[in-house]
């Protein structure tokens, strides 16, 4: 065997079974067997996780990796959504392959850190070619699990949207590059480290055309659909205006009404709308911080999963949210839900589900991710907590996790592989990194 995870205070396997002092054995990138103190097998390497609560791996179901680059940026830190976007459209033109290529290396030691093992990311500028390739060219340099959502914008200013021209592409250079990505990236074998979804940023930022286009070109290769839907009011009105209907019958419209297919934040859809996208299976990425600091309302979780919807967690882009903690959108998962329903809306056990076998559903690994089961991937968190913070909590480790704190992976495992040890990234590029993107930042933002 390669590693032994052993002596966790609890080993979460999944939403059904905790092993009080469990231990987990890798091999080959893959879970191979759990259970108690005493039956733990040989291995070539120990872990110890004396003390501490291990789980499987959080999953980031939405992000926008680049926009560390102008993380809590000055102009923009008070304003709606739309106004929001339109401050930092002109700033994201200046993005190239460098920039790209730091600020999601940067991004996925965060993400690792909050105890995240898998992400997806949404990226839709494009104002040169190729810059979905550098994000995928760091997640194979950190061995980090990665879903690379191409993103798409074909409405500029001029043509009734939001952006400006130097950040979107015509019809024919999204689905001939989104062609090309599939063929040059997605894998789609068990165990993929990399896998590549479709992703036109929003029902106002993209026509008709693209929308269906885009679904036909999925379907075609069988690889999942993401975009942006009910996140703002601004959102009903353009959709009213502009196809004479609202955001979720227009994605129905354009053939997107089915179980390949997970949305960010869906705050906006009324009951009849939740009701026709849980008949089509059709999962959730919720966002709580973001939706918090935009202020443009919170998704109704709590009926979203009463109705059967896969719900993930989701960071969102770091230029709202302004961090990359997965732990952090949990414990805001948890209290935004109790804030919303009442004390017994949200536990810490549901918002840990949400954020490993729920966001996998989203991302379409409900069976290899998401769990410690024998067979799924050796994707796995060793949690921290100051021994002073969890002074007292001695009745419930997963609790204690999210209502303790903060916490802080440990130990954070993908496929086998220790990225961090000891509380510490394992990456000996990423000093040299960090400085690259504060320069770049720099540079982007404007100042000297």
């Amino acid at each position: 065997m390669d590693l032994l995870v052993r002596d966790a205070e609890l080993l979460v396997v999944d939403g059904e079974r905790e092993i009080p002092g469990g231990w987990a054995v890798i091999e080959a990138g893959r879970i191979v067997d759990v259970g108690r103190a005493g039956t733990e097998p040989g291995a070539r390497r120990i872990l110890s996780a004396a003390g501490r609560l291990v789980t499987p791996g959080l999953i980031n179901t939405h992000h926008h990796i680049h926009q560390n680059l102008t993380r809590s940026y000055a102009p923009a830190v008070n304003a709606s959504l739309f106004d929001w976007l339109t401050t930092l459209y002109p700033l994201w033109a200046a993005l190239d392959d460098e920039a790209v290529y730091v600020s999601a290396y940067v991004g996925m030691a965060e993400l690792l850190l909050g105890g995240c093992t898998t992400s997806s990311d949404h990226l839709y500028v494009h104002p040169r070619p190729r810059l979905v390739d550098a994000e995928i060219r760091a997640a194979r340099d950190i061995g980090f699990r990665f879903h690379a959502t191409r993103g798409s914008m074909t409405r500029s200013v001029e043509d009734g949207g939001l952006p400006p021209r130097s950040v979107t592409q015509t019809e024919d250079e999204v689905l001939a590059d989104s062609e090309r990505l599939i063929k040059a990236h997605h894998d789609p074998a068990p165990g993929a480290l990399v896998r590549v979804a479709l992703a036109p940023c929003s029902p106002f930022s993209v026509t008709r055309e693209l929308m269906r286009a885009t679904a036909e070109l999925a379907e075609r290769y069988d690889v999942r659909l993401h975009t942006h839907l009910a996140e703002d009011r601004d959102e009903d009105t353009y959709c009213l205006e502009t196809y004479g209907c609202r955001p979720v019958e227009y994605f129905e419209d354009t053939g997107w009404m089915s179980d390949r297919s997970w949305v960010a934040h869906c705050i906006h859809a009324n009951d009849a709308e939740l009701g026709r996208l849980a008949a089509a299976g059709v999962g959730v990425a919720h966002c709580p911080s973001s939706n918090m600091l935009i202020a443009g309302g919170t998704a109704p979780v709590r009926r979203m999963r009463e109705l059967g919807m896969p719900v993930g967690i989701g960071c969102d882009g770091s230029a709202s949210t302004d961090h990359a903690s997965l732990w952090l959108e949990a414990r805001t998962a948890l209290l935004l839900g109790r804030h919303r329903n009442g004390p017994a809306a949200m536990s810490a056990r549901d918002v840990l589900g949400m954020a490993t076998h729920g966001s996998a559903r989203c991302l379409g690994r409900d069976g290899e991710l998401g769990h410690l089961r024998p067979g799924a991937c050796a994707d796995l968190v060793v949690w921290d907590l100051p021994e002073v913070a969890l002074a007292g909590a001695v009745s419930d480790p997963v609790e204690a996790w999210l209502r303790c704190g903060p916490a802080r992976a440990w130990t954070t495992v993908v496929g086998g592989r220790i990225l961090v040890d000891r509380g510490e990234p394992a990456l000996p590029a990423l000093t040299d990194t960090l400085r690259e993107h504060g320069r770049i930042a720099r540079r982007v933002q404007g100042i000297v």
